[in-house]
């Protein structure tokens, strides 16, 4: 979900040539398949024009990803330690950060598993996806403007 709000923002901001965004899960159970139904929905059902993210497919994140992408974020920290597992040599950990270090409302730095709360867990991690991605974004920009880099790059968990 957090792929598919992002690409929302970027697209409505008109920043579709300055990032490239992309979502992988550490595992390989869903490799190729779209998002949980009840994620899709709570997608749609959210955003104030329907998101749909039924296009979106499951890969896997791999070691390549760190030269691929600028930034890196995990969504808890079972998937930071994941990432920074395959990063061997130690030489891309600044690239890698809790998604919800930029959350705006105080926290655990977890994004909580939507399967245990329901309609609601989905509800739930829509609200704590779409805020987070928004203060991103605004920082990836902030940063590009100081002259932190020419592109802003996205890969997340």
């Amino acid at each position: 979900m957090a792929e598919g709000l992002f690409r929302e923002k970027v697209r409505a901001k008109g920043l579709e040539e300055r990032f490239r965004v992309a979502s992988a899960g550490t595992g390989d159970w869903h490799v190729g398949q779209p998002p949980d139904d009840r994620m899709q929905a709570a997608a749609r059902r959210n955003s104030p024009d329907g998101l749909d993210i039924s296009a979106q497919r499951a890969q896997q994140f791999a070691a390549d990803h760190f030269e691929d992408f600028d930034h890196i974020f995990a969504m808890d920290k079972n998937n930071l330690h994941d990432v920074l597992f395959l990063d061997e040599e130690e030489q891309y950990d600044g690239k890698v950060r809790l998604f919800r270090e930029f959350d705006p409302q105080p926290g655990d730095f977890q994004v909580p598993d939507p399967y245990a709360g329901g309609r609601e867990g989905f509800d739930r991690v829509y609200r704590i996806a779409d805020r987070t991605t928004a203060r991103i974004l605004d920082e990836l920009v902030k940063e590009g403007e100081k002259g932190g880099g020419e592109d802003g790059e996205k890969a997340g968990e």
